[in-house]
């Protein structure tokens, strides 16, 4: 006797369908899964088999052979378990599951027969949609998740014995319902039990009883998450300048690394950083939910896409694989889990310059790819990278502090060096922190996320409009003849930025990021075209390679 199922697993962060074909055969009762399974799938026998017969089925006494296709590409996880349960009770006649070549089954058995919650549901359920399915049937909890994909049925299935439907011929003995002395037939659900009286009641519900209706959420708003802004640049004494380089940075999604000593406020500055980021589009939503979905990062039972842009910061201690992603089953790594938000990589210098030279392919292209031997991943990882760094390793050079700096020359140059000019070249805006004079006290009323928040989201409202017939929605990621069609220098200005290049020995790299940037600039004061001001301000974010050049001479 001959089944089929259709499941899913994950490939990279795609979710990949996957047909689950079941053969009864006579012979020796045995078990094979076939396909390229991984040991959490070939386990999926016992878990199967355990929770079939605890569910009052009877596993068949046969030879069993499950093949997961296509049979090239390596299964991994249990998200198999439901639909190899229920592909061995329909292809035995224990169950009949109408159109199950339109329904996805995902979801781990434990070994009483509920349902456990597996991660990479989105992505599954996506790809289910794009193929053409018509319903999912999920564990409970991760019903919400599988519900933020338009366009398809879900189901929540809390337990296997769910399935049974006490009306259809031998149905309550299926379910274990032939040891009830007294249970209404009507209406549903229906209380179950094995009458071992050591397991609880479980409900047993028709298929079309087990739709699942989430409350959709709204799609406008940052709070549309619930939560409120706990941090504010009010809090921040002074530092204005700095503020107005990290609106800058919101603005156009520029990176950017503050220069500074001990105690001036780096990290307090940086960490306010997503209270002025504009919300995440839809489009957006999807993708940075997908990613934290198949990194198993979700929430339990949010009921709603992610609309806060991600903030990553990870310990220096990091590997370059925990940054960038890898291992020998490829996942996602930090900067893929900062896509279209922030990656924050406090002192800088301390991270391993192998690790930080890893970030010179995705700044530049957006994307990660991961080559193993069996195949290759690529995974998305635009984001804007914030930084913080001493200007030596005291911390106390050119700090005009009581303290003074300790460093040799040599020391501070071997500083310096974990941070290559390559990746250096990368980061749009280099601004030094120094100490507040008084305290900050004397700068005047400090300015508030609120009204950062709102030139940013100005700007990004001129930029979506500019760039709406697109592929790209930012200043920071203008390059070639977009560069030149929407950034166009007039002559004064090329001349001005010309005679600046020479003076400091920029690399071309750094004459398009000041040309960025100046637009952002622009953009910020709603000009339709870069001024010689919005230039030699762009210019003044350059803090580190003026100063390597002074140095130099």
């Amino acid at each position: 006797m001959y089944g089929k199922m259709y499941s899913a697993c994950l490939y990279g962060i795609e979710g990949v369908m996957i047909g689950v074909e079941i053969d009864l055969a006579n012979g020796l009762p045995q078990t094979s899964i076939i396909g390229l399974p991984d040991s959490a799938v070939r386990e999926a026998v016992e878990r199967v088999r355990a929770a079939v017969k605890n569910c009052g089925y009877r596993y068949p006494q046969q030879r069993v052979t499950v093949n997961l296709a296509p049979a090239d590409l390596r299964k991994e996880g249990s998200a198999f378990d439901l639909a190899i349960a229920i592909g061995i009770l329909t292809t035995s006649g224990q169950l009949h599951m109408p159109a199950a070549g339109q329904l996805l089954l995902i979801g781990e058995l434990a070994l009483d027969g509920s349902l456990r919650p597996v991660t990479g549901v989105l992505p599954m359920v996506a790809a289910a949609r794009r193929a053409g399915f018509e319903a999912v049937l999920v564990p409970s909890e991760n019903a919400a998740e599988a519900a933020l994909i338009d366009g398809i049925k879900v189901y929540a299935l809390e337990h296997l014995r769910g399935l049974a439907d006490p009306q259809q011929p031998g149905g309550r003995e299926a379910a274990g319902m032939d040891q009830v002395s007294a249970y209404p037939p009507l209406p549903f659900p229906v209380t179950v039990s094995d009458g071992g009286g050591d397991r609880p009641p479980v409900a047993a519900v028709p298929l079309e009883q087990l739709r699942y209706h989430p409350a959709r959420v709204t799609t406008s708003g940052q709070a549309a998450d619930g939560e409120a802004l706990q941090e504010d640049y009010a809090d921040v004494l002074g530092q204005n300048h700095v503020k107005r380089a990290l609106t800058i940075a919101a603005a156009g999604m520029h990176n950017i690394i503050l220069t500074g000593p001990p105690g001036t406020g780096k990290t307090m500055l940086i960490k306010r950083l997503p209270t002025i980021m504009p919300p995440l589009r839809d489009s957006e939503a999807l993708e940075v939910t997908q990613i934290f979905s198949a990194a198993g990062k979700l929430e339990g039972g949010r009921s709603g896409l992610l609309r806060t842009r991600p903030f990553r910061s990870p310990h220096h201690t990091i590997s370059a694989a925990g940054l960038i992603g890898g291992g020998g089953v490829p996942r996602p790594g930090e900067v893929s889990l900062a896509h279209r938000g922030i990656l924050f990589l406090d002192e800088l210098p301390e991270f391993s310059r192998s690790v930080l030279e890893v970030l010179r392919q995705p700044l530049e292209d957006g994307v990660v790819t991961i080559s193993r031997a069996r195949a290759a991943f690529t995974y998305p990882a635009s984001f804007l990278l914030a930084c913080s760094m001493n200007p030596c390793p005291c911390g106390f050079l050119g700090a005009g502090l009581p303290q003074r700096c300790t460093c040799s020359p040599a020391l501070i140059a071997r500083y310096r060096s974990r941070i290559s000019g390559p990746l250096l070249d990368r980061i749009d805006m280099q601004v030094d922190v120094p100490r507040p004079a008084d305290w900050g006290r004397n700068a005047g009323p400090p300015r508030a996320s609120a009204e950062m928040r709102g030139e940013v989201l100005q700007a990004q409202a001129i930029q979506n409009e500019r760039y709406k017939h697109l592929s790209f929605s930012w200043n920071s990621e203008l390059s070639g003849a977009a560069l030149r069609r929407f950034a166009k220098l007039d002559v004064q200005s090329a001349a001005l930025l010309h005679g600046i290049l020479d003076g400091l020995g920029l690399s071309m790299r750094s004459h398009d990021r000041i040309i960025k940037l100046a637009r952002t600039i622009a953009d910020l004061e709603a000009s339709p075209a870069i001024t010689p001001a919005h230039l030699a301000e762009a210019v003044q974010y350059r803090n580190l390679d003026r100063q390597i050049t002074l140095e130099e001479s």
